[in-house]
């Protein structure tokens, strides 16, 4: 090691050290040993100076990140005990270490299923928790009167769209349909389909049990092309399900009602837990109901400025918690919204 080098090599250990006993560490960049060495870069032979300044700049910029480090950890709020206080002679919790911390269950799951769709073809898009009256009702088809519409079924807010009509809490994550067909029906021009999953939290004023939550997240799919039927659909929803389980199933529709898919179809696959045979999770049916589906209705493909003569489509919503309850046996959907931490310890 050259003098030079070894200069360097002691300034940088003395400075380090100095660094943890000043208060206002940034005089450690203003200190005489930093400014020696500058200085002496001024009296060695030009073809040293370009690796003698090099080493030099690295030690003030190392010197640098450890004031900056050193100033942002002194601007950090003191923690808050967020705990609940205890009686004296309670026992202490056995709370999660911020070291040994896990992403949450839906979180984790949703970006496999986001995967399976993503190597299907379809593209994700983002929902919203507050929506207007055209988004959420309007482009769907829903006629005024509809009791959808009503606040004892859906959740309003004090807060006024331009209209004058109350903000929502989006009950579905249909109320991104419009924004999505307008957003890519450049693609049906290109002579590629619309293939989108929307994935979002909706709330609904529900009666709590065991298979129903006020709030929760669903997936919204659609997929708009020439020539595209219910085949398609059926066979997207099957293609799905059995990679997520990761086995067999047979799958079932039955006529219901939307006002934004004509025909519409409730979606039943065959029990994954007992293959059809009856078992206390499909309530001894050996199906078990999944979701709602069907054909976009012209109505709100017009809406989005797509013509039904000539594009058709499919769309669908499930609730992502009974996804994952079924895949893991978890008996109740409360345990997702709780807290409970015995319950996310088993994903951890």
């Amino acid at each position: 090691m050259s003098y030079q080098h070894q200069k360097i090599a002691e300034t940088a250990q003395l400075l380090k050290k100095r660094l943890a006993e000043l208060e206002d560490k940034s005089r450690i960049l203003r200190s005489v040993e930093l400014r020696a060495l500058f200085d002496e870069l001024k009296t060695l032979p030009p073809e040293e100076r370009s690796g003698f300044g090099q080493e030099v700049n690295a030690l003030r910029q190392e010197l640098q990140g450890l004031v900056d480090a050193s100033r942002d950890e002194a601007e950090q709020p003191p923690p808050i005990d967020i705990t609940a206080p205890f009686g004296v002679n309670s026992p202490q919790p056995q709370l999660l270490s911020t070291e040994q911390g896990s992403r949450h269950p839906l979180m984790t799951e949703l970006e496999q299923i986001l995967d399976i769709f993503y190597r299907m073809g379809f593209t994700a898009v983002e929902s919203r928790e507050i929506d207007n009256d055209f988004n959420m009702f309007s482009t769907l088809n829903f006629p005024e009167g509809h009791p959808a519409r009503d606040d004892y079924d859906t959740f309003v807010t004090v807060q006024k769209d331009k209209e004058g009509k109350p903000l929502i809490a989006p009950a579905h994550t249909s109320t991104m349909q419009n924004r999505v067909l307008k957003q890519l029906k450049t693609n049906l021009k290109k002579g590629e389909p619309i293939a989108a999953v929307i994935p979002g939290r909706v709330f609904r004023n529900e009666d709590l049990d065991a298979r129903h939550e006020h709030t929760f997240y669903q997936l919204e799919g659609i997929y708009v092309d020439k020539g595209v039927n219910a085949g398609h659909l059926i066979a997207t929803l099957k293609t799905f399900l059995q990679e997520y389980y990761s086995k067999e199933l047979d799958v079932m529709t039955q006529p219901f009602y939307f006002p934004f898919t004509e025909p519409s179809f409730e979606f039943a696959l065959s029990c994954p837990f007992c293959d059809k045979k009856g078992c206390h999770i499909c309530s001894q049916t050996g199906w078990i109901e999944l979701l709602g589906c069907g054909m976009i209705h012209p109505n709100v493909l017009k809406a989005a400025d797509i013509d039904p003569a000539e594009y058709t489509g499919f769309a669908w919503g499930g609730g992502i918690e009974r996804l994952v309850m079924m895949k893991y046996g978890i008996e109740d959907i409360r345990h997702f919204e709780s807290g409970k931490l015995d319950f996310l310890r088993q994903f951890s």
